[in-house]
Formats: structure tokens, C-alpha cells, sequence
């Protein structure tokens, strides 16, 4: 399996669901985003850990990874390893004293945990494949040039507002919403995008 280093480009809260907050992952010599919807706790610790801010008292991630370096534990990598009905997941990979462990997390668990410990992101090819988004519509194979007629971009988009869309009004519409960084809205349009491709 050829794995894919990713970093985190991006945290991003939804401008229209104030509950949602996505972590925008960036291939480190590429193109694509993976834009992963996480709560709003995850989201915290991920920022704080990023913005290197300090709390009085240690969060639950900073905690435990606490306990593991004072184990001898390290975390190696985090490996974003499967997506399956737009879940992702995901394992860390330790080392203790020579030996490798995989531990199975939740992909913002390990998220925030691959922050504190500077350790590398990694994903799969067919997971970029399959929920990837280019930052550049033109470049994606087989992806369509923007037209110059704009749909209007739909409060919410729900599921039926976007089934009723063309895939050019789809590709354009992802890529106004990509514009304003709002990866939460992004998500149903990619997947919509994508279900009719395998069609």
C-alpha cells in the first residue's frame, strides 16, 4: 500500500451549520484536500494544539498523550486507513521500545494527538480518490472548467437541491463554496459529484 503524506492546511467552521466544524488535510506535494467533518471538542483540541496555546490544566489529548510519553511510548504516524459510509478511520502507530503498535482511533483522535506528537499524517490513494477535492476544478481529471453562469449557491444545500443540479452547476457550485473555505458544505456536493461519476 502506498500511503500519502498529508498535513493539516486548515480548520474550518461551517457558515451555515454552527455545530460543524471540518479539519482540512492538504497532500504535502499535491493538490487535493480531505476535508473530514469533526466535533466541536476535537476541533478545539486540534487548534489548540496548532496555536501552541498552553492551558492551566492539560485537555484530554494532551493528557493522554502525556501518559504515553511518560510510558516510553511514541507516536510514529497516524494512518487515515479506510473510509466507509463517509466514516473515516484511522490507527496510530507507535513505537514502544522497539516494538510497533497499532492502536485503532477515532481519525479527530488521532488528529489531535499527530499535532502534539509532530508526527506524520498519512492516507491511501483510493481514500483521496474516493472524497478528495481539488482547490482547482481544472485540474482534476476529468473535471470541467468552471462555466461563466453561476448557479446560486443554495443556503444548506440539502440532498434534493443538489440532485436537481447538472454536474457542471455541481462543479461549480463546489468550487464557490471551496472559495469561501467552507469545507462542511462541501462534503455533500463532492459525494454527489462522485455518485453520479460511478453511475
Amino acid at each position: 500500500m502506498k500511503k500519502i503524506e498529508l498535513e493539516i492546511v486548515a480548520l474550518s467552521h461551517s457558515i451555515t451549520q454552527t455545530q460543524s466544524y471540518a479539519v482540512v488535510l492538504g497532500e504535502t506535494n499535491g493538490l487535493r484536500r480531505l476535508p473530514i467533518v469533526i466535533g466541536g471538542f476535537e476541533a478545539q483540541a486540534i487548534a489548540v494544539a496548532l496555536e501552541k496555546m498552553q492551558p492551566s490544566r492539560p485537555l484530554t489529548h494532551d493528557l493522554f498523550f502525556n501518559f504515553m510519553t511518560t510510558l516510553g511510548v511514541g507516536l510514529t504516524e497516524v494512518v487515515i486507513y479506510k473510509l466507509e459510509e463517509g466514516i473515516f478511520f484511522a490507527k496510530l502507530v507507535c513505537d514502544n521500545g522497539g516494538e510497533t503498535l497499532e492502536i485503532d482511533a477515532r481519525t479527530s483522535d488521532a488528529l489531535a494527538l499527530a499535532v502534539r506528537a509532530g508526527c506524520p499524517i498519512y492516507t491511501q490513494e483510493s481514500i483521496l480518490e474516493t472524497a478528495g477535492l481539488y482547490l482547482d476544478q481544472e485540474n482534476a481529471p476529468g473535471g470541467a472548467k468552471s462555466e461563466s453562469k453561476k448557479p446560486p449557491i443554495i443556503e444548506g444545500s440539502s440532498k434534493s437541491d443538489l440532485k436537481k443540479m447538472s454536474l457542471a452547476e455541481l462543479n461549480t457550485l463546489l468550487q464557490q463554496v471551496l472559495e469561501q473555505e467552507d469545507y462542511v458544505r462541501a462534503i455533500p456536493i463532492r459525494d454527489e459529484i462522485n455518485s453520479r461519476s460511478k453511475k
